[in-house]
């Protein structure tokens, strides 16, 4: 059996000394970057893989960062991980995946002895659960980041979804043809409620108001977040009123939903219906859905810079980072008017 490469193999390979490879381990700042690059080109060409329970033991670290989120088999927390993952796996942290999923599971999580804070940092997705704590702050000590969420006591990075909305109201205005819109239900459960949702459907809302388009009450559907809602939905409008139908899905799974009926009823998209997706997720392009794009690897690299600043001693206040949606145009909605519809 072939015998693992130790530390003193790689510092004589880098021409180092064994404090430099351990500082580039730790990830030190105090070492130059032609000479950090030179002890990881020699960990590499040696096959060196430091060993985390010694690292752990000797700079009171664990290298592992957490990762509370909702759920993990969904496509927006696919790419959020892998947006964290670019960073930190840069650093060599690993990250602890820990999902919400139930009630059960989330109890679990608010006793500050779960391995969930005890690793070197935290990053919370979408839910703050801040408030289940006393003083409104989570039971830890170690840095924490909040990431699709906002909270004035941590550093948060979110989406700014009202303007999202805004963009899709604004945009779906410009179009001959009742306007309609599906809304992801909420969480009933306060500990589960993630208000993106509202907050674009809240600005989509502004922007029809301004642009002077009716909305009546009956042109809202409330559904589950699925492709089965959005195809609930244009069955629900095609009731309401004829073709051409310009539709706001509040986001792109339930879109989906709506070009699959539409396709299967013999509709035509782009002229018949229309419909505009939000988030911007891979399989977006593969259809042909125009939809408002959210940057979420972007999102989640970001978070993890934030953490890792905090992580190397930064100190000072709470920081916000807020990311702008883009509209991406594509067949779903075909080529709008050059002059603004007036109703």
């Amino acid at each position: 059996m072939k015998k693992k490469p130790t530390i003193h193999e790689v510092a004589a390979r880098a021409g180092v000394g064994l404090g430099t490879v351990s500082r580039v381990l730790n990830n030190h700042p105090a070492v130059r970057p032609e000479t950090r690059a030179r002890v990881l080109r020699a960990m590499e060409e040696l096959g060196y893989t430091p060993n985390p329970h010694a690292r752990r033991i000797a700079g009171g670290r664990s290298y592992t960062v957490s990762v509370l989120l909702p759920f993990v088999a969904t496509e927006f927390y696919r790419r959020l991980i892998e947006g964290i993952e670019s960073v930190l796996l840069e650093k060599r942290y690993d990250l602890a995946l820990f999902p919400i999923l139930s009630q059960a599971r989330l109890k679990r999580y608010l006793e500050s002895t779960t391995l969930a804070f005890l690793t070197d940092g935290l990053i919370l997705a979408s839910y703050d659960l801040t408030e289940l704590f006393g003083e409104g702050r989570l039971p830890t000590e170690r840095p924490v980041v909040l990431v699709d969420a906002r909270n004035p006591r941590y550093d948060s990075v979110y989406l700014d979804n009202r303007l999202g909305g805004r963009l899709a109201g604004a945009y779906l205005a410009r179009f001959p043809g009742s306007i309609f819109a599906i809304k992801v239900e909420e969480e009933p459960d306060r500990a589960f409620r993630h208000t993106v949702f509202s907050e674009r459907m809240a600005g989509f809302l502004e922007a029809i108001k301004e642009a002077g388009r009716p909305f009546p009450e009956g042109h809202l559907y409330v559904t589950r977040l699925s492709a089965e809602g959005g195809r609930l939905a244009l069955r629900h409008f095609l009731e309401k009123a004829s073709p051409p139908l310009n539709i706001f899905a509040g986001a792109d799974q339930v879109a989906l939903g709506v070009l699959e009926e539409a396709q299967r009823l013999g509709l035509t998209l782009g002229k018949e219906v229309r419909v505009l997706g939000f988030d911007g997720h891979p399989f977006a392009e593969e259809v042909g859905l125009s939809t408002i794009v959210q940057p979420v690897e972007a999102m989640g690299a970001r978070a993890a810079q934030l953490l890792l600043e905090r992580m190397q001693g930064y100190g000072g206040p709470p920081r916000e980072v807020r990311f702008e949606p883009t509209l991406v145009e594509r067949a779903s909605t075909g080529t709008p008017p050059e002059a603004p519809y007036l109703p």
